[in-house]
């Protein structure tokens, strides 16, 4: 149905209308949203100024520090550098002032040397002067003499020299001849008396040495309780002294054999003990064998003591009287150490007092001079240069270290009392009955037998018994096992082999224990 004109003219006004009002309506909310926004931007700008501002203020700041910094490196460079120039030109002062006093010494000693030299030049001319005046003169006087002699000066020089030549040879000849001849019959005659006159004053008794003690027993049942059960006995004693006990059928004795008699004596004391005690097991045996050691050291000691006295020698060192005390269980060909020192000593001293020489040093000489003989199982070489060698460890005089070094003409005597000692020595054996040298080699086997078995390594003990038959060896139980024990007999009875000549055969034994003790407290 069609819209009639009013109808539309009022839908126009109200179109109109609506229209005017979403005009104002979309005006209001515009503006509204601008002021917002203006307010957004306004709040935005001042918080980018402040933050601006607050940026601006700390690079001030920065740039302020570093300002201040970079400053306070300046001024410190600057005052090390002038501190430095100050420094550098202190130093320059000084060398300058230096130079300068260098220069005026230098300039004086020029000045000094210069007129030194005015000197030397004036005495110089004055010199060559003289000399030239001197020169004259002699030639002068060589002119007239030769015109009065006929002779030049060197056929005059070699014909007075050839002259004195011939006559002092002469005179040289008939005065060597003749001093040579009284010299050897004077010499001759001397030592003659001397040598009597030694031996006159010393005579000595020889004792020839054994390797074998007897040990008297109350009665043949103490055997048994020496044995032992099962042998312990004998066995302990064996092993605490290194002696050989032999117990035969020799009625109410039993023997000991060692080729060492200190073991030997240390063995027989203590054996005579045990029997006196009556208490004999292996304990009671290890207790007296020690307590006996001690007292033969004690004894061996008073023994050195005792030899220096009656030889009036003095100040020697302790050491020294223990080695001198134990030549009394050493012997050299069956002769006893101790008494052939004390004689070489003797004679030594009587021959350098005849001659006029320091008789105590050659009697000093003469006791020390086998001393040597007492260490050489745990030292190398002959005894001559151990004895010297021990003389000069304990501060001996040059003159008795070289007369001991040279007691065999193993070093060139250097001192009259070193060939008094030779002579001394030589004396003393070769008197009849002095020496026997059976024992020696045998005792020399026995020894090397004891050396060769302390030089294998995990060897305790070893002590050559049986006369030298048997070398029984105790090893350290920790470090030889029992398989070790077997090659160690073994590989020593193959250097016996090797090193040694012996009659028969050798038996060494390797002897391996293990020891527990405890007390009960």
């Amino acid at each position: 149905m069609p819209f009639s004109t009013p109808y539309i003219l009022i839908l126009l006004i109200v179109a109109l209308i609506l229209l005017g009002l979403g005009y104002l309506l979309k005006g209001y909310l515009a503006g509204s949203q601008i002021k917002e926004a203006e307010a957004r931007a306004q709040r935005i700008i001042r918080e980018a100024e402040k933050e601006a501002e607050t940026r601006r203020k700390e690079a001030a700041l920065e740039v302020k520090d570093k300002l201040y910094q970079a400053k306070a490196d300046f001024e410190r460079e600057t005052k090390e550098k002038r501190q430095e120039l100050a420094n550098q030109e202190r130093r320059l002062t000084q060398r300058e002032e230096t130079l300068d006093r260098k220069l005026d010494l230098l300039e004086k000693r020029e000045q000094g040397l210069i007129s030194k030299e005015r000197e030397m030049v004036a005495r110089e001319r004055v010199v060559a002067e003289n000399e030239a005046k001197y020169k004259a003169l002699v030639e002068e006087g060589r002119r007239q003499l030769e015109r009065v002699s006929g002779l030049t000066v060197e056929e005059a020089k070699r014909m007075l020299i050839q002259n004195l030549e011939a006559e002092v040879k002469l005179e040289a000849i008939a005065r060597i001849k003749r001093l040579e001849e009284e010299a050897k019959e004077t010499a001759e005659r001397k030592a003659k008396e001397i040598i009597s006159l030694a031996i006159a004053k010393c005579a000595s008794d020889y004792v020839t040495e054994a390797t074998v003690s007897v040990v008297d027993l109350p009665s043949d049942d103490m055997k048994g309780r020496i044995i032992g059960r099962e042998g312990r006995n004998i066995r302990a004693l064996e092993k605490a002294t290194g002696v050989d006990l032999i117990v035969d059928d020799t009625p109410e004795a039993v023997i000991l054999s060692g080729f060492d008699p200190v073991r030997r004596e240390i063995a027989r004391i203590a054996l005579q003990r045990l029997i006196a005690d009556g208490r004999i097991h292996p304990a009671r045996i290890e207790e007296v064998v020690e307590k006996v050691k001690k007292e033969v050291e004690a004894t061996i000691r008073e023994a050195g003591e005792q030899a220096a006295f009656e030889l009036g020698v003095t100040g020697l060192h302790p050491e020294e009287i223990k080695l001198i005390g134990r030549l009394m269980f050493r012997t050299s060909y069956a002769q006893n150490q101790l008494q052939h020192s004390k004689e070489v000593a003797h004679l030594a001293g009587v021959m350098a007092a005849e001659l006029g020489l320091d008789a105590r040093l050659a009697k000093r000489a003469g006791l020390l001079h086998d001393i040597g003989k007492a260490a050489d199982i745990e030292n190398e070489g002959s005894h001559a240069k151990i004895s010297a060698e021990l003389a000069k460890k304990y501060h001996e005089h040059s003159r008795v270290v070289n007369a001991i070094a040279a007691h065999h003409e193993e070093v060139e005597p250097q001192c009259m009392e070193a060939i008094l000692v030779q002579a001394a020595d030589a004396l003393s054996a070769a008197r009849p009955g002095a020496r026997r040298e059976v024992l020696e080699t045998y005792v020399k086997r026995l020894e090397k037998l004891e050396k060769i078995a302390d030089s294998f390594e995990g060897v305790d003990k070893a002590y050559a018994i049986q006369a030298g038959r048997e070398l029984r060896i105790i090893v350290e139980n920790e470090q030889v096992s029992d398989l070790q024990a077997a090659q160690l007999a073994r590989d020593i009875a193959r250097r016996i082999e090797q090193e040694l000549e012996y009659p028969g055969q050798i038996r060494v034994t390797v002897i391996r224990e293990t020891r527990a003790t405890e007390y009960a407290k």
